[in-house]
């Protein structure tokens, strides 16, 4: 049985769309403070205790090898440093220098700001039902099993 799904009438599409014209808007936006979209969601994340190397690559859905590259430009850029992780020797905890910490709050205030700019255009019953249905998405996917 042949599909007459087209491309731009499918879920996965408009998820990858929405997604790129986020993080474009992110990017242009964060661009003037000296940082892309995918650098300052780590910075946010970086807890202040430290954050190992798996766990950032986890959270940006990277291999903890992709993630280097990105990590020496932050250290060489004096925003975070690396140390060995006390409770794990072989893992290796990144942490945020007083620079990085100005620059997750940067990407915090953009996030912010972005976000009530949505929530000023998207209704509270909206915005709860596509919670629930990206949710919704996200379990099936992890379900699936083609």
């Amino acid at each position: 049985m042949r599909s007459n799904v087209k491309q731009q009438e499918t879920i996965d599409y408009f998820l990858k769309i929405v997604w790129q014209t986020v993080a474009n808007r992110y990017n242009q936006t964060v661009t003037e403070f000296g940082f892309t979209q995918s650098i300052g969601y780590l910075l946010i994340n970086i807890d202040e205790e430290g954050t190992t190397v798996s766990q950032a690559a986890a959270l940006l859905g990277l291999k903890s090898t992709s993630l280097s590259r990105m990590l020496n430009q932050l250290e060489q850029a004096g925003l975070i440093y690396r140390a060995s992780n006390q409770g794990d020797k072989r893992s290796v905890k990144i942490y945020l220098t007083d620079l990085g910490k100005e620059k997750r709050q940067i990407a915090k205030n953009v996030v912010k700001q972005f976000n009530n700019y949505l929530n000023a255009h998207i209704s509270e019953a909206d915005r709860a039902y596509l919670t629930e249905m990206l949710r919704k998405i996200n379990q099936l996917t992890l379900n699936y099993k083609p």
